[in-house]
């Protein structure tokens, strides 16, 4: 016998995709949504496994793989198990009668997502980025609302919530405390802290400038830099920290960092990728050198930065340009001129929405009403 449903969240395959997603149930939870009648669909070599279950819900994940951009004997069966997950995902949502089914976007949310369709059920579309992903686009025409995190993103009876952070990252933002922070990480409490990080796999063109800027910068003892090298940094052999002479430069070299609400709270500057990241650096007021993903589609992550820029409260560096002198040069910048870096930590948190996953909640709701 299957539990009844009242929501089916379907997406993720990377925890971009998926958090998000968690943070909404979580909204609807408190807005007295029993948790068992919150399903979630997903991929299963994503994350949602082992998240999804740690957040209270159920899950279930579907075959699949991310389809390559160009010719390649793997596409096959990519395709092969994109169908035989649009047969179970059309299924699912059919046997759940759920009253909305969210998709979160990526490949793993399209089966629930033609399933919404096909079994005539309110759809609505989350989007975490200023361009719309490819399965939103093809979603778009059907769906009742979307719940989008910047203006003019290119998707049809959208409502601008901001994207619904987590809720470590939203309840610290809310009450943030630097010095502890600083305490709990080991940082001393009377430097510039710069937070550097890529996403959970990181960037080696990031990874390279900052390891390079941290020897030139190894007598600055006004500075303090953690570096989340990410997991391929790691397992690719860079383990070691460049040598520092003591008492200059702090620099704390991780390769991935489970308390990134500490992180951005102690921080008074962030280099990054502008995918998910950019809302929570809003979040705590940090600027930040953006370095857009180059290969993200449809290049969403430059757009996302424009965006963010635009706000006042970030630097672009096009990947290709980046590298320790153009890295020094753009913090120099920023370093020396305390007035401005301020302006730039208000300008991000004016365009923060910590109660985004509460806004797209509503936007839910709404749509299982209509």
């Amino acid at each position: 016998m299957t539990e009844p449903t009242w929501a089916i969240v379907a997406g993720g395959g990377t925890a971009g995709h998926l958090l998000p997603g968690i943070a909404v149930a979580r909204a609807l939870v408190d807005a007295g949504h029993d948790p068992s009648t919150i399903h979630f669909v997903g991929a299963e070599r994503g994350p949602e496994s082992k998240l999804v279950p740690e957040a209270g819900f159920s899950v279930e994940v579907l075959p699949g793989r991310g389809i390559q951009r160009r010719i390649a004997i793997s596409n096959f069966a990519a395709i092969l198990d994109l169908f035989k997950a649009l047969w179970r995902g059309i299924k699912i949502v059919r046997n759940r009668r759920p009253a909305v089914v969210v998709v979160l976007g990526g490949y793993a949310s399209f089966a629930c997502g033609v399933g919404a369709v096909v079994s005539r059920v309110p759809l609505v579309l989350l989007e975490q980025n200023k361009k719309a992903g490819a399965v939103n686009r093809l979603l778009r025409r059907f769906a009742t609302a979307c719940a989008v995190s910047f203006e003019d993103t290119d998707l049809p009876r959208s409502t601008v919530t901001g994207n619904p952070l987590r809720p470590e990252i939203r309840e610290r933002a809310t009450n943030p405390d630097k010095a502890k922070a600083r305490e709990e990480l080991g940082l001393s409490p009377d430097r510039t802290v710069i937070a550097v990080f890529s996403g959970s796999l990181g960037s080696r063109r990031i990874n390279d400038a900052v390891r390079g800027l941290a020897q030139r910068w190894e007598h600055r003892s006004d500075l303090a830099i953690r570096h989340v090298i990410g997991r391929n940094g790691f397992s690719g052999g860079v383990t070691d920290p460049p040598e520092i002479a003591s008492g200059g430069l702090e620099y704390q070299m991780v390769p991935y960092e489970d308390r990134m609400h500490l992180l951005l709270d102690a921080s008074d500057l962030g280099v990054t990728r502008s995918g998910g990241a950019v809302f929570e650096l809003m979040a705590f007021g940090v600027p930040a050198v953006l370095v857009p993903l180059p290969i993200a589609t449809r290049d969403h992550q430059m757009a996302n930065a424009q965006a963010v820029a635009k706000l006042g409260g970030a630097v672009v560096v096009v990947d290709s340009e980046l590298d320790t002198d153009r890295l020094e040069a753009e913090l120099d910048k920023l370093l020396e001129d305390r007035a401005l870096l301020a302006s730039m930590g208000q300008a991000m948190r004016s365009g923060a929405s910590v109660d985004a996953a509460e806004r797209a909640a509503a936007v839910v709701e709404q749509a299982a009403r209509d």
